[in-house]
């Protein structure tokens, strides 16, 4: 079973517990983390830029990123959000069994 931490960043706390919950409740994650706020700097329309940003970190199953990216897309304020992720190469076998029974498998759609 593949596993990975889904990141992606948030304009605020509000919109970020409101993604945070909506992936929990759909079961395309067993937990998220928000973290923050954090600085970003960044390039965008060829200026640099610096706002204060939350970070989302969901723990779920590779099978669901896409899944997971299109409810982000669809609920977040930011024109190009950044969602990536990075698999979870090793971990503790019970906690990766609770993401597994805590999230949806494809038949359950």
């Amino acid at each position: 079973m593949d596993f990975i931490v889904l990141l992606s960043t948030m304009p605020n706390k509000r919109e970020a517990k409101i993604i945070a919950k909506l992936l929990v409740e759909k079961k395309l994650a067993a937990c998220v983390q928000i973290i923050g706020p954090i600085e970003s700097v960044y390039l965008w329309d060829k200026k640099i830029n610096e706002q204060k940003e939350y970070i989302l970190m969901a723990k779920t199953r590779k099978s669901l990123f896409e899944e997971a990216k299109d409810l982000i897309h669809s609920n977040h304020s930011y024109e190009l959000p950044e969602i990536v992720s990075f698999e979870i190469g090793k971990g503790d076998k019970k906690y990766l069994n609770w993401i597994k029974s805590s999230t949806m498998v494809i038949s359950d759609k």
